[in-house]
């Protein structure tokens, strides 16, 4: 709908009307001009009187679409939901080559740790409303994939597009604690929550986990971590089939101490149901924020009428100055 941020300025409309008609006292003084015998006839007439009128209907226009202008003419939108508390979650997510283990089932068939992870991450993603996201990818290093923002589609879209090997092989999660502690908004008070996924232990990164800890206790940000990976896993070799554990290299002790100084949890996902019930789980610890306010996003229309006032005032102004040339030529 169209709203009026000063509808009071519409009560000018009549202004020129009451300004012609104010009584003066040199309208009586005014002599006519007086036009040679020659020139006067019923054409010439007849053509005063029709640009007499035409003036007036594009002056007329031009006022009242300047009256419209300056009542500030805004358009309100559809209400859109704002929670009355914020909340930055930012999410990393390993991409170190054991990412590519097919020890995980999905709708019945095997996929990599990487390809379930997409699909389950994105479901949640999908469901935090209200809640500014954020991704980040580490590997050799941790980089910023997707600031915070709450826009979830662009968060979903640029974690279906990463693919294993972007970041190196090995796995970094000091440097992904440090970075995330580093692009939360202290300017904002919410609450700071980090999503952190792997599948291994720190092997690579300029931070070690312990210091990028006591960051992320000192800036009080929330960290729940995931360590995903069957515990076991039917291998082909040249002496038969046998039985393996894919996630030898995985430091739970690491990511629980890490979890549990920082007033967070530890989650162990061995497929993808436990996966599932731990994004349950996070909703759960991490409600989304019910109780929102509504707001009509304005968007200014004011320079339609303005633009065609002024498109109006130069064809006036044309038209006028073709009229004047023509009648000095005629004398």
């Amino acid at each position: 709908m169209i709203h009026f941020e000063w509808p009071y300025l519409f009560f000018a409309l009549p202004l020129p009307l009451l300004v012609y008609w104010l009584p003066s006292k040199n309208k009586s003084e005014v002599v006519p001009l007086k036009v040679p015998v020659l020139l006067e006839g019923i054409n010439s007439s007849v053509a005063a009187t029709s640009n007499k009128k035409t003036s007036l209907i594009l002056l007329s226009i031009i006022w009242i679409l300047l009256v419209l202008a300056s009542t500030r003419p805004q358009w309100l939108g559809e209400a859109v939901n704002i929670p009355s508390e914020g909340r930055e979650m930012m999410i990393a997510v390993d991409l170190s080559g054991s990412m590519q283990v097919e020890d995980m089932s999905l709708n019945g068939r095997a996929v990599n740790r990487l390809d379930m992870l997409k699909v389950l991450l994105g479901d949640f993603i999908e469901r935090r409303t209200g809640d500014r996201l954020g991704l980040i990818l580490f590997g050799d290093d941790a980089y910023m994939q997707t600031p915070m923002t709450f826009d979830r589609k662009t968060v979903q879209q640029m974690l279906d597009e990463t693919v294993l090997g972007l970041v190196g092989q090995q796995t970094a999660i000091g440097d992904a604690i440090a970075l995330a502690v580093k692009r939360f908004n202290e300017a904002e008070e919410s609450n700071r929550v980090l999503l952190l996924l792997t599948d291994g232990q720190n092997t690579a990164g300029k931070i070690p986990p312990e210091e990028a800890l006591e960051i992320a206790i000192a800036k009080d940000v929330t960290i729940y971590t995931i360590g995903i990976g069957a515990d076991v896993m039917l291998q082909q070799s040249i002496f038969g089939t046998r039985q393996v554990n894919p996630s030898s290299d995985l430091d739970e002790k690491s990511l629980k101490n890490i979890a549990d100084k920082t007033n967070g949890h530890y989650f162990r996902a061995r497929s993808s149901a436990d996966l599932a019930q731990v994004y349950q789980l996070l909703d759960t610890l991490e409600p989304v924020e019910q109780d929102q306010k509504q707001m009509r996003p304005l968007s200014a229309l004011y320079y339609w009428p303005l633009g065609i006032a002024l498109t109006l005032c130069f064809i006036y102004l044309s038209l006028t100055n073709i009229t004047s040339r023509i009648s000095n030529r005629s004398i």
